[in-house]
Order: structure tokens, then sequence, then C-alpha cells
């Protein structure tokens, strides 16, 4: 057909919406699930760990680009994920499942290949899915019987429910066993296809490590609120004070709470900066937790906590406590801001209160020197005057002994107020050039 040409991206975004399917999985089956986290260094070693057994059963590796992979291995089936923070393995084996978690899925996987694998175990899962004696519809099927139920969970209390509209029941106690792995029981009631049953089971491995993830921000939290305490306290202290004021020296005063309140803002800034990105992950990552245990579609099994109302119960406040850490800490660096704005406002005024009385006294003083001018200038006319007639007092008798018709006295006398006339005008002519140059450097 003559169509356009393909945009760059087209068949990939279109496959991305297939990227991860759910695995096929034929009850009665056992899984493993395991969720590791990972430094960005660790990534390129969780992949080649991947790599390695694939080469050990000769199972093409995924591609260097991808970060899902399902595989067959023989004995058991592979699922794995590589996400931004942690990776997840989820093993596979079928068969009989009468006891689910006597023969884990992990078992068939070799032990030093497990032992390789780098990073921090933060979930570990082994989960059994069993066939119901009673299959068909809800009205006319048996109910679980929970005593057979619970000695699989060590008598643990027991949160369960009708799972996918009432075609599973799944149960766990969201706790760790003594081998170090938490347990999921899945009973098919009337499973439609073997991907209904491989997708149940993954939002249920999903729930765990999502909750996991949220969690750890928990003790991120705990540690700060302390802290906050402490500087909240300190930004009441300091606002306090700014109310108060120093009469004595108001600039001081407000130039050292502003050097405190710097502080302050440096602290909490720098709390921010470094709790900022774990406690926005876990509201992402309790986001996701709501998300699959809606998708679970819960019916109630009588006397049991479903999934919904144990995260409620037991998740939430640890969620709220973050979310109310993470609010606090970015209301007090406005209000820190809001006070420093403040803080800087008065000082401003204060500074220009003193620069205006600086230039007053300034002013002053300019007017006592020019006074104290004028008063020198005067005793300079004189001075020089005096000296002046002395001069023309002296050639005058040196003219009357010359022989010419001179009276030195008279003459001094006439030449008193001609030299006293010059010299006056002298004076106010430089001044009246002097002012003139400031007022233009004044207008420049």
């Amino acid at each position: 057909m003559p169509i356009p040409v393909n945009h760059p991206q087209r068949f990939q975004l279109t496959n991305e919406v297939h990227a991860r399917p759910y695995a096929n999985i034929y009850v009665p089956a056992r899984a493993s699930h395991l969720a590791i986290l990972l430094t960005p260094e660790q990534k390129e070693d969780d992949r080649a760990a991947l790599n390695a057994l694939c080469e050990r059963y000769l199972i093409p590796p995924p591609a260097a680009d991808t970060d899902h992979f399902n595989g067959e291995f023989g004995a058991f089936q592979l699922r794995w994920e590589q996400h931004s923070e942690f990776a997840t393995y989820t093993f596979y084996t079928e068969g009989n499942c009468s006891d689910p978690f006597a023969e884990t899925a992990l078992r068939s996987v070799p032990d030093a290949w497990l032992k390789s694998l780098p990073g921090q175990l933060i979930v570990a899962i082994h989960a059994g899915m069993m066939c119901c004696k009673y299959k068909g519809k809800a009205e006319t099927r048996q109910p679980v019987n929970l005593d057979v139920i619970s000695p699989m969970f060590e008598g643990n209390t027991l949160i369960g429910s009708g799972v996918a509209g009432g075609d599973a029941s799944a149960f766990t106690d969201f706790r760790i066993h003594a081998d170090g792995f938490s347990r999921f029981l899945v009973i098919d009631h009337n499973f439609h296809s073997s991907r209904q049953a491989g997708r149940l089971l993954h939002r249920l491995f999903e729930i765990e490590v999502y909750r996991m993830m949220a969690l750890l921000a928990f003790p991120v939290a705990r540690k700060m609120l302390p802290e906050l305490n402490i500087r909240d306290k300190r930004l009441v202290d300091i606002t306090t004070l700014m109310s108060k004021g120093d009469e004595k020296d108001p600039t001081r005063c407000s130039a050292a709470l502003l050097d405190e309140l710097t502080e302050l803002a440096t602290e909490v800034e720098n709390s921010l900066s470094s709790s900022h990105f774990r406690l926005g992950a876990a509201q992402a990552y309790i986001e996701l937790v709501n998300k699959r245990i809606e998708d679970l579609r819960e019916v109630r099994t009588p006397g049991l906590q479903t999934f919904r109302e144990f995260m409620d119960r037991r998740l939430a406040p640890a969620m709220n406590t973050c979310r109310s850490v993470n609010l606090r800490q970015k209301s007090l660096s406005k209000r820190i801001a809001q006070a420093g704005q403040l803080l800087r406002t008065r000082v401003d005024v204060e500074l220009g209160r003193q620069n205006q009385s600086l230039l007053e006294s300034m002013d002053k003083r300019a007017q006592l020197q020019l006074r104290l001018q004028e008063t020198v200038e005067g005793l300079s006319v004189a001075a020089i005057t005096y000296y002046s007639v002395s001069l023309v007092g002296y050639l005058a008798k040196a003219g009357k002994e010359a022989g010419l018709p001179i009276k030195p006295d008279l003459v001094m006398g006439i030449a008193i107020p001609v030299i006293a006339g010059v010299l006056i005008f002298g004076v106010r002519l430089i001044r009246k050039k002097v002012k003139g140059a400031h007022a233009k450097i004044d207008e420049g």
C-alpha cells in the first residue's frame, strides 16, 4: 500500500504495551520471587549474572538495551525485570503442590549462581498455586478451609480474600519465615486461562515489592522528625527575636539573625535534597500498591482481613508519616524564606536610615567646613592685603628717595582698598568656578 514513511519509533512504541507479558502458569505450580536493590554500578553486574545463567543453559540472553526477559530453563521458567532501583527474578515450576512451601521453585536454581547475584535482597517470596477440589461458580462452591491453610503459615494471622472477582483465593501473613522468605498461597477456583494465573501471581508479588520499597522511606522520615522539631523551634526563636529587635543597635541584631537564618535555611535545604528522592519515591510506590490491590478485585472471605484492609491499617500510617515529614520540610523551607525576606527588608530599611543620618551629618560638617573656609578666606584676604600694601609702601619710599614727588603714606592708603577689592573679586571668582564644576559632576 502506498502509505507515508513510518515514524522511526512507530514499531517500538507499538510494541511497548506488549513488552512485559505475564507468565503462563498451569496450576498446580510453585514460584519463588526475589527483589534485589541495585546501585547504578551494579546494574551491569546484574545483567552479566543473567547472561551467565543463559549461557549455562544454552539459552540466548536478552538484548543489551532490554530491561525484561522471559525464558524456559528446563526445570524452571524465569521472568527477569530490571527497574530504576531494583531487579526482580521470578522462578516458576509446575507440578504437584500439596505442600507448596516444602519443595520450592528456587530449589531448581543453581546455588552457586544465586550466590553470585549482586545487590541487597529486599524481598524474597515463596508462592504456591493449588487447585481447589470444588471448582465452579461461587454460588455452589465450598468455602476454603482456613484450618488447613493456617499451618502452612505457622499459625500466624492470615490476610486474604477472594481475588480475580472470586475466580481464586489468595492468602499470606506478610511475615518473613525461618527460611528467610515470605509466603503466598493462591487457590484456583475457576481460572479461565494460564495468563490469568500468571497475572494474578505477578500482582501479588508486586504488592509486596512495592510495599517494601515504599517503607524504605519510613526510617528516613522517623530519623528526620526530631531534627524537624529542633529546626522549627529555632525558626520560632528567630522570629521572636525579630519582633523584639535591639533598640541600641538594631542593624547588628538583624544582621546576626540573618546569619543564623541563612545557616538554618542551608540545613533545611540540605535535608530536603538528601531526602527528596526517597520520600517522593515512597509516594509513587504506595500508589502502585493501591493500584495493584485494586486490580485484585477482592471478594471478602469471612473472618479474614482483606489485602486492602491490611494496607490501610498497617501501611497507611507509615506513609502518612512520610508524607507529613515531606510536607513539613517544604513548609519549613518556605517559612524560612519568608522570614529571611522580611529580615533582609528590615536590614535594608535600617541601613537606609543609617545612611540618611550619615548624609545629614556629612551635610552639617560640610556647612561648618564652608563657614570655617569663609572665615579663613577673610583672614587670608586681610593678611595678603597687609603684605601687598607693605610692598607698595616700600616701592613708594624708594621712589621718594629717588626724587619722585610721592607721599608713601598716601600711596599705601590708596592701595589698601584697591588690593583688597582685587583679592575679594578673585576669591569669589574661584569659588564660583568650583561650584560650577561640582554642579556638573552632580548632574552627570
